[in-house]
C-alpha cells in the first residue's frame, strides 16, 4: 500500500509534466520562428528551435509606431481597468457579504442571472452608445467594470473574515468605509491579487469590445492591431527583405503581445497561490 501511495506521485507528476511540455510546443514553434530566417519558415524547417538566428522580425515590429501606440493604449487599458475593477468589485462584494444588508438576496439572485445569460452584443453596443462611450477608450473599461465570477468570489472570501475584527473597529470609532479601507483590504491581498490577475489578463487579451466599440485607428489595442497583421496581412509597412517574412513579423508580434502579462504571474504567484485557494474544503 506504502509503495502504490508512493508510486502515485511519481506518475501524476510525469503526466502533468508531459501534457504541459505537448501544450508548451505551439508557443515554442512561434518563438522558434520569430527568431528565424523569412526563408527558413517559408520552407517549414523551423520547428521549436531557430533556424538561421535572426532579430530582424523583432526590429521590424519595435520600429513599427503603429505597433508601440497600439501597446501603450492596451497598458493604460490594463492598469486602469484593474486598479477600477478591482475598487468596485471589492466595494460591492463587501456590502454583500453582509447578510443584513437589505435586499442582499435580490441582487444576488441579478447577480447569478448575468453569469448564466450573459448581455446579447447588440443590446450592450446600444447600452454603451446610448451612454456616449463609443470610440472612447472608456468603452473597454467599463461594461466590464464588474465580473460576477469574481464578484462571487470576493463575497466568499470577506464572509470568511471574522465579524470580531469589524466588531472591534466599530468600538474604536470607525465607520464602515474606514473598516473597509484600514482593516479588511488589507487582510484581502491574496483576493485581490488573484482577481486582478484575471481581470489584467482579461483587459489586456480583451479584443470584442474593441472591434465593436472602436472606429478610431489611433485608439485601437494591441490585439486588434495583432488581428490586421494576421488576418489583413497589414505587415507591408512594416519593412522587407530577404532575412524577413510576414510569418515572422507576425510571430514576432505574437511574442511581443503575450510576454508582458506572463511576466506578472511570478511576481505574484505567493498570493495568487493563497487567493487560488479561497472557497476550498478546509478541515
Amino acid at each position: 500500500m506504502r509503495k502504490r501511495r508512493s508510486i502515485f506521485p511519481m506518475m501524476n507528476a510525469i503526466l502533468l509534466t508531459g501534457i504541459s511540455l505537448f501544450m508548451l510546443v505551439p508557443y515554442l514553434n512561434i518563438l522558434a520562428g520569430s527568431f528565424s530566417s523569412g526563408q527558413a519558415i517559408l520552407q517549414g524547417k523551423v520547428s521549436i528551435f531557430p533556424v538561421n538566428f535572426t532579430l530582424d522580425h523583432y526590429l521590424a515590429v519595435m520600429n513599427n509606431k503603429a505597433i508601440w501606440k497600439a501597446f501603450g493604449v492596451t497598458v493604460w487599458v490594463t492598469v486602469a481597468g484593474t486598479c477600477l475593477s478591482l475598487l468596485f468589485t471589492s466595494l460591492m462584494g463587501y456590502g454583500l457579504s453582509k447578510s443584513h444588508l437589505k435586499g442582499r438576496g435580490f441582487i444576488m439572485i441579478m447577480v447569478i442571472i448575468t453569469m448564466i445569460f450573459p448581455a446579447p452584443l447588440i443590446p450592450s453596443y446600444l447600452v454603451v452608445k446610448s451612454f456616449g462611450l463609443l470610440d472612447s477608450l472608456s468603452a473597454l473599461i467599463i461594461p466590464g467594470l464588474i465580473s460576477a465570477f469574481n464578484l462571487v468570489i470576493m463575497i466568499t472570501f470577506f464572509k470568511g473574515i471574522p465579524e470580531g475584527l469589524t466588531d472591534a473597529a466599530t468600538i474604536d470609532g470607525c465607520d464602515e468605509f474606514h473598516t473597509f479601507g484600514r482593516i479588511i483590504m488589507p487582510l484581502s491581498l491574496p483576493s485581490l491579487t488573484t482577481i486582478g490577475l484575471f481581470y489584467a489578463v482579461g483587459y489586456w487579451n480583451g479584443y470584442m469590445n474593441a472591434i465593436m466599440y472602436l472606429r478610431d485607428p489611433g485608439l485601437f489595442t494591441l490585439q486588434v492591431k495583432l488581428r490586421q497583421l494576421l488576418v489583413e496581412n497589414d505587415a507591408g509597412s512594416m519593412g522587407s527583405g530577404m532575412l524577413m517574412s510576414i510569418e515572422g513579423i507576425r510571430m514576432a508580434t505574437i511574442i511581443v503581445a503575450t510576454v508582458p502579462i506572463l511576466l506578472i504571474y511570478p511576481l505574484i504567484q505567493k498570493h495568487f497561490i493563497q487567493g487560488a485557494m479561497i472557497g476550498s474544503v478546509k478541515g
